[in-house]
C-alpha cells in the first residue's frame, strides 16, 4: 500500500491537496489523530486498499503531533512508501485567506489574536517542516496548481523512489522557500531588453536561439548541469525522495525558462519519467511523459 500522510499549516491547502489526490485513486481520510494512523491501517478494509492519505494537523491536538515521528517510523517499517507531505504559506498569505473565508483559526482560542495564532501554529509545526519528504510553498501557488502539482508527482503512477522537478521563476515575484538548490541567472544576456523579444518566453524557438548564441550562457548552463550530474549520480545517495531545483531570473519568464527547460531535458533522458518540469511565473507544468 502507498501512503500520503498531508500536514502543514492551517490555510495552506490541506483539504485541497486531499481532494486532489482522492481525484487520482486515493483513499483519503482527514484530521485523524496520530495515535489512530497505525490501527487504521490494520484494519481488513484499510489494509486491503492500494492507495491511503491521510490528513493530520494541529486539530488533532499537540500531544498527538508529539508523536508523529515515532509512528511514521513505525509505519515506513511495514510500508516503505509511506510519505510526509508538508504545505506552508507565508504568514499574510494564511491571514489574508482567513480573513477572506471569515473561519477562525483552530488556535484562536488560545491566541486571541489571528496572527499570533498563526505564529504559534508555524513554530509547533516546525519539526514535522524539518522532516517531510517534500516541503510546499502554497504562498504563490492556486488551487488548481497544486493540484497539479500533487498529481504530477503522486496521482496516476505508483510513488517514486526518486522525483526531480526542475522549477523556473522570477525573484521579483519572491523567490521559491521549498527548493533544495537555487540557481541565480540574473547575470545572464537578458532578452527583454530585445523589443520584439520582450512578449515572448524561454519556451519560444526566437528566445532560445537569441540565448544560444551567447557564450555566457552556455558556460553556465555546461557548469549547472555538470553539478547537479555530479550530485545526481546515485539519486539514492540523495536521501530525498523529493528534489526540487529552481532557476531564477528576474521575470521569470525570459531566461530562467530556457535553462530549466535545458536541463529538464537533459535529465528527463538520463533518468526518464521521475524528471518534472515547472514554469511558476507561467503557471506551465510538464508531467513526466
Amino acid at each position: 500500500m502507498q501512503i500520503v500522510i498531508i500536514s502543514g499549516m492551517s490555510g495552506a491547502g490541506k483539504s485541497y491537496a486531499l481532494q486532489a489526490l482522492e481525484d487520482t485513486g486515493y483513499y483519503c481520510i482527514d484530521n485523524l489523530p496520530s495515535q489512530l494512523i497505525e490501527a487504521l491501517i490494520q484494519t481488513p478494509q484499510i489494509a486491503s486498499l492500494e492507495r491511503l492519505a491521510i490528513g493530520i494537523d494541529i486539530r488533532g491536538g499537540k500531544d498527538s503531533l508529539k508523536e508523529i515521528p515515532e509512528t511514521l517510523t513505525r509505519i515506513r517499517q511495514r510500508y516503505p512508501k509511506t510519505h510526509l507531505i508538508y504545505l506552508y504559506a507565508q504568514r499574510d498569505v494564511i491571514q489574508k485567506r482567513y480573513n477572506e473565508t471569515r473561519r477562525s483559526h483552530p488556535l484562536i482560542h488560545e491566541e486571541k489574536e489571528l496572527a499570533k495564532a498563526i505564529e504559534l501554529e508555524e513554530n509547533l509545526l516546525g519539526f514535522l517542516a524539518q522532516q517531510a519528504d517534500w516541503r510546499i510553498d502554497t504562498s504563490q501557488t492556486t488551487v488548481y496548481e497544486l493540484s497539479l502539482l500533487l498529481r504530477a508527482r503522486l496521482g496516476e503512477t505508483p510513488l517514486p523512489n526518486f522525483s526531480l522537478m526542475f522549477q523556473s521563476f522570477g525573484y521579483k515575484h519572491e523567490a521559491p522557500s521549498d527548493s533544495d538548490f537555487v540557481f541565480d541567472v540574473r547575470c545572464l544576456p537578458n532578452p527583454y531588453w530585445v523589443p520584439e523579444l520582450r512578449a515572448l518566453t524561454g519556451r519560444d524557438s526566437a528566445i532560445v536561439e537569441w540565448l544560444q548564441q551567447h557564450p555566457r550562457v552556455q558556460q553556465l548552463y555546461q557548469g549547472m548541469r555538470d553539478f547537479l550530474e555530479l550530485w545526481l549520480a546515485d539519486p539514492e545517495a540523495c536521501q530525498r525522495t523529493y528534489l526540487t531545483v529552481s532557476i531564477g531570473c528576474t521575470g521569470g519568464r525570459h531566461r530562467s525558462v530556457y535553462i530549466a527547460e535545458a536541463l529538464y531535458q537533459h535529465f528527463h533522458q538520463k533518468l526518464g519519467d521521475c524528471v518534472l518540469l515547472r514554469h511558476r511565473e507561467l503557471n506551465y507544468l510538464a508531467p513526466s511523459q
